[in-house]
């Protein structure tokens, strides 16, 4: 699904404030300490509660082996300022009709727009390096954060489900799409810059 340009590890995305980039080993303790805030991970489908470093460990080399077989697309989000320091995650995987999002974001860094700006660089990047037609993502309906910043990078809602997948299969969750076709308006309406850079190698 993903080309050779996105299934070695030196493969970052560049956004304003941001680095892009495969998740490592060394990432496990933060990935531990922010997944583990009940409050981030109760939005997600499937991060468990409580979450432990040897958790994120097996997640981190989950995602390195869907990376490297091109199946699946998984990036840790890191500050320029700190680019050792992560911040949350954001993957893509193949669905029956496009790629589909799935995200997370460390609570002390809410409300700053990052997620938003890093989702913009990465529907950026997929339209670019795959054939995809449309990016989905599926989120709670109650959580109208998530809602607003997807609306912001140009998805909008398709479906309105009485469940949604994992610990939400009792929950009202909001199917979203971008279609390529929409790729560039956000922009346009917005003034969302794209990715600064893409691809391998880049310092």
């Amino acid at each position: 699904m993903f080309p050779d340009i996105a299934r070695d590890d030196v493969f970052r995305l560049e956004t304003r404030r941001l680095w892009l980039r495969w998740p490592r080993a060394s990432d496990a303790p933060a990935i531990a300490a922010l997944a583990g805030d009940w409050d981030v991970a109760r939005w997600t489908a499937s991060i468990p509660h409580p979450y432990t470093e040897d958790d994120a460990l097996r997640c981190i080399i989950a995602a390195r082996a869907c990376n490297a077989r091109g199946a699946a697309l998984r990036l840790a989000l890191t500050l320029k300022t700190f680019p050792r320091k992560i911040v949350g995650i954001v993957g893509m995987d193949p669905c029956e009709y496009g790629l589909r999002l799935g995200f997370w974001l460390g609570r002390p860094y809410w409300g700053r727009g990052l997620m938003g700006e890093a989702l913009e660089a990465v529907t950026d990047a997929l339209f670019r390096i795959t054939e995809a037609e449309k990016v989905s993502a599926l989120v709670l309906a109650e959580n109208t954060a998530a809602r607003a910043m997807l609306e912001k990078c140009g998805f909008a809602v398709t479906d309105c489900l009485d469940g949604g997948p994992g610990r939400h299969g009792d929950s009202p969750t909001l199917g979203m799409v971008l279609p390529r076709n929409e790729w560039h308006a956000p922009r346009r309406a917005t003034g969302l810059q794209p990715a600064l850079a893409f691809g391998r190698g880049l310092s």
